[in-house]
């Protein structure tokens, strides 16, 4: 199958202002938790800068960082020299917003602290994201998506039963984390408007993973229960699952309505087992009842299978690869992902941001740029001349790239 080409919707001149339009935000982010808050950012209208270690750079020429990146201006930094952390401070004190996911005490010993940079700038909204929290026992562990979901619990639910811990495909502390700080942000940037005073947010991969439990943590806290893996099955509600299909699987939630789940199965009889009389029979021998189910819906199609079911108003939809997820015609109507130009006119293709707004849209202005490519630029706006830029470069303490974003 190939590649859905996308939705461009960045016609020049067409943009309407964001719901941060005017907001300055420095990034000193890198991986994917940091990065993500302040893509969220940046796609609601924020001109984020962010500063790269002209040493190395983080994900470039990754389809994972045309993803997180777009939309950014890049200047490349070295804070190891003096220099390049006074170029950083005149950034942070013409800004609305910090974002950063070191250690808690690199920001300290670099000298980029809250502390500093707040004294400096006391309108400033610090956000720092960690992968343990800013202070306590773990605080100054490295931090990685999967040991949060190790550590938060998700590994020990997720899976079939009694098969060991399993990750979940996708980043999903990480994701939780750049956006719970985004909430952060924006909740700091409203409360300035009452206060006219900036403040430090944090959050970690860790209090994001556990916040994401969900119910599974409330299962334990409120009813003192230790909730373990259900493969395909909802923890708490039976039926409803995955089912295997002819040609596939789709998830059904027959729990809305048993009746009518049996009826669209042609399968009511299976009420007449004692196995599967009532509920707690039914949950006492869900393995028994979702083969039974399985045995009619092997019959048919997953199309045909999911048609039905929705008619009779039961929730059900088919279990897709990702390729099939971008061809579906729901998807393709709510233009999920988007084609913008990177600075070499070269097509990106990326997410959009899930959520829409009647006036102040979110939007994919460009793709991501060279680590470094708008130093100068940026630095000439906060007051350094030519002369000052280039005693910069020369120094180290800077760089400027001169191509755009490499080729993948």
């Amino acid at each position: 199958m190939g590649r859905y080409q996308g939705v461009n919707t960045t016609e020049p001149g067409d943009e309407m202002a964001g719901a941060l339009e005017g907001v300055r935000v420095v990034d000193l982010t890198r991986a994917r938790a940091g990065p993500t808050c302040t893509r969220q950012l940046s796609d609601f209208g924020a001109d984020v800068v962010h500063v790269v270690d002209p040493r190395g750079g983080d994900l470039l020429g990754s389809s994972d960082a045309a993803n997180l990146h777009r939309n950014k201006r890049s200047v490349a930094l070295d804070l190891h020299h003096p220099d390049g952390v006074a170029a950083l401070l005149r950034l942070t004190d013409r800004a609305d917003v910090l974002v950063e996911n070191m250690r808690p005490a690199v920001k300290h010993r670099l000298g980029i602290g809250p502390d500093v940079v707040m004294a400096r700038n006391p309108r400033l909204v610090y956000a720092s994201l960690s992968g343990f929290g800013q202070t306590g026992p773990y605080a100054e562990r490295p931090g990685l998506d999967q040991v949060a979901q190790g550590l938060g619990g998700l590994m020990s639910v997720t899976g079939p039963p009694g098969s060991g811990p399993w990750r979940v495909g996708i980043a999903i502390s990480d994701t939780a984390a750049g956006t719970f700080l985004t909430q952060g942000v924006l909740a700091a940037l409203y409360a300035r408007e009452r206060t006219g005073r900036g403040q430090w947010v944090s959050t970690s991969l860790l209090e994001a993973m556990v916040n994401f439990m969900d119910f599974q943590a409330c299962r334990w806290l409120t009813d003192g229960e230790v909730p373990v893996q259900e493969g395909n099955d909802h923890p708490t509600i039976f039926p409803m699952g995955a089912y295997r299909c002819a040609d596939g699987w789709i998830n059904v939630a027959g729990a809305m309505s048993l009746d009518r789940f049996l009826d669209v199965l042609d399968a009511r009889e299976l009420l007449d087992d004692p196995r599967f009389a009532d509920a707690d029979a039914r949950r006492e021998n869900r393995a028994a009842f979702n083969e039974a189910c399985e045995t009619r819906l092997v019959t048919n199609t997953a199309a045909y299978w999911v048609e039905r079911l929705n008619a009779a108003d039961i929730p059900a939809g088919p279990v897709y690869a990702i390729d099939e997820v971008f061809a579906d015609p729901q998807v393709r109507h709510l233009a999920l992902d988007q084609v913008v130009d990177g600075d070499d006119g070269r097509p990106v293709h990326v997410l959009r941001h899930p959520v829409s707004f009647a006036a102040t849209p979110a939007s994919i202005r460009r793709g991501p740029v060279r680590g470094g490519a708008h130093t100068r630029e940026v630095l000439a706006e906060v007051g350094y001349d030519d002369a000052e830029i280039d005693a910069l470069f020369a120094s180290g303490a800077a760089r400027q790239a001169n191509s755009s974003y490499p080729s993948r």
